[in-house]
C-alpha cells in the first residue's frame, strides 16, 4: 500500500525530523514549556503517521490541538509564533516526502492527507486557543468590575464621613462671614472670602454626590435652564475674569429643565471649570459657548470651548471615576456628572479636535418643558 510505504519512510526519518524542528522553531524564553514545544511537534508528526495508516480520526486531532491550545495559553505566548511553528512543520515532512523515492501519482494524495491533518489541527488549535484568551479577559473583566465597585464604595464611606465632619464647621464660618458682611458692610476682603467659601463648599458637595446620599429627601423640580446658567456664571465670575474669557450663551429663556437644580448645578460649574482650566495657557480669543437646542426626540444641552484639545486615547476614560490628567485633581468631576446626568434619564458624551472640546448633554423630550424660541446671547 503506498501510504503504508509513506508512513514507513516518515517513520525512519521522525528522530533527525523532529531535531531540526526543535533547532529551528520560534520560542521565547519567558516560555514555561519552551523545553517541551518540540515534544508537541514529535506527537503531530507521530499522529501524521497514524492518519496516513487510518489509525486516528481528526477527532483524535482535535483532542491534541485543545492540549497544545492549553500550553500556549497558559505560556502567554504570542498565537502569530504557534502558527509560524506548525507551518513550518508542514512545511518540513512535506519537504522530506519529496526527497524520497515516491511517485508523483503516490505524493498527490499523500499531500492532501499532510494538508487535511495540519489544517484540522491548526483550526481547532486556534479555535481553542481564542476560546480560552477570551475566557479569561472576561474572568480578568468581573474582576476589575468587583474592584472598581468596591473602591466606590470605599469612596462613598470615606465622601459620607468627610463631609458629615466638614460641612458643620463650613456651614458656621460661611454663616459668620454673612453676619460679619451685613455688621460691618464696607469691611474689605470680605466678599473674597465668601466666594473661596461659596468654591471649598462646591469641592465638598462633589463628594456629598459621590456618596449618593445627595438625592436623599430630595424632591425634584422644574427649573429655568437660563436661570442656572446665571447662577453658574455669577459663581464662577471671579475665575472667568481671572482666565479673560468670552462666554456666549444661546439659551431660551422659557427653556426647562426637571430634576435636582443642585445637581444640575453641579454638572456645568464642573464642565465650565474644565474648559476654563483647558483655556488658561491659552493666550487670545478664548471662547466658551453654551448652548441649547430641540429636536422633536431630544434636548440637547452643549458646552464647548476652544481651549487645549483632549487627546484621543483618553477620550473613553475621562468620565472613569479617579482618572484626571491634573496634577492635584481628584478624578471625580465628570464621573459625578455623567452619574447626575444618567440619574435624570440622559446622557453625557465628549468631542474633542483642535478646534473645539464639546460636552453634550441630551435629554429625552419628557424630562424637558419649553414654550417659546427666544435666543439670548451673553458675553463677558
Amino acid at each position: 500500500m503506498p501510504m503504508d510505504d509513506l508512513a514507513v519512510y516518515l517513520n525512519e526519518h521522525e528522530a533527525t525530523t523532529v531535531k531540526e524542528f526543535k533547532r529551528r522553531i520560534a520560542v521565547s524564553d519567558s516560555d514555561q514549556y519552551k523545553g517541551l514545544i518540540h515534544l508537541n511537534g514529535r506527537a503531530l508528526y507521530r499522529m501524521v503517521i497514524e492518519y496516513f495508516r487510518s489509525e486516528i480520526t481528526l477527532e483524535d486531532i482535535k483532542e491534541l490541538a485543545y492540549k497544545v491550545a492549553y500550553e500556549r495559553n497558559r505560556a502567554e505566548t504570542n498565537i502569530g509564533d504557534f502558527v509560524s511553528n506548525v507551518c513550518m512543520g508542514r512545511e518540513m515532512v512535506i519537504d522530506l516526502l519529496q526527497k524520497g523515492p515516491f511517485t508523483p501519482a503516490t505524493l498527490m494524495p499523500a499531500l492532501l492527507k499532510i494538508n487535511e491533518c495540519f489544517d484540522v489541527f491548526l483550526v481547532h488549535a486556534v479555535f481553542k486557543y481564542t476560546d480560552l484568551k477570551d475566557s479569561d479577559l472576561e474572568e480578568k473583566k468581573l474582576f476589575i468590575e468587583r474592584s472598581h465597585k468596591d473602591r466606590l464604595t470605599i469612596l462613598g464611606q470615606m465622601a459620607s464621613s468627610f463631609v458629615h465632619e466638614f460641612r458643620n464647621p463650613l456651614t458656621s464660618i460661611m454663616g459668620f462671614s454673612r453676619l460679619l458682611k451685613e455688621d460691618y458692610p464696607n469691611l474689605p476682603y470680605v466678599d473674597i472670602i465668601e466666594n473661596e467659601l461659596r468654591q471649598l463648599n462646591y469641592r465638598v458637595s462633589q463628594f456629598l454626590l459621590v456618596s449618593k446620599k445627595g438625592a436623599v429627601y430630595k424632591q425634584m423640580e422644574v427649573f429655568s435652564v437660563w436661570g442656572l446658567f446665571d447662577e453658574i456664571l455669577s459663581f464662577l465670575y471671579p475665575n472667568i475674569v481671572d482666565v479673560n474669557v468670552d462666554i456666549q450663551c444661546s439659551i431660551d429663556p422659557t427653556f426647562q429643565l426637571k430634576g435636582y437644580k443642585d445637581e444640575m448645578k453641579q454638572v456645568f460649574i464642573n464642565i465650565i471649570s474644565n474648559a476654563l482650566d483647558a483655556l488658561h495657557k491659552k493666550t487670545s480669543d478664548k471662547e466658551i459657548v453654551i448652548e441649547v437646542s430641540q429636536t422633536p426626540d431630544s434636548s440637547l444641552i452643549t458646552v464647548s470651548n476652544n481651549g487645549s484639545p483632549i487627546p484621543p486615547d483618553l477620550l473613553s476614560v475621562i468620565f472613569e471615576p479617579f482618572f484626571t490628567t491634573k496634577e492635584l485633581g481628584t478624578g471625580i468631576g465628570l464621573y459625578v456628572c455623567k452619574e447626575i446626568i444618567e440619574r435624570h434619564g440622559g446622557t453625557i458624551t465628549c468631542e474633542s479636535t483642535d478646534r473645539q472640546t464639546k460636552f453634550s448633554m441630551q435629554f429625552k423630550p419628557c424630562d424637558v418643558c419649553t414654550s417659546g424660541s427666544m435666543s439670548m446671547n451673553q458675553h463677558i
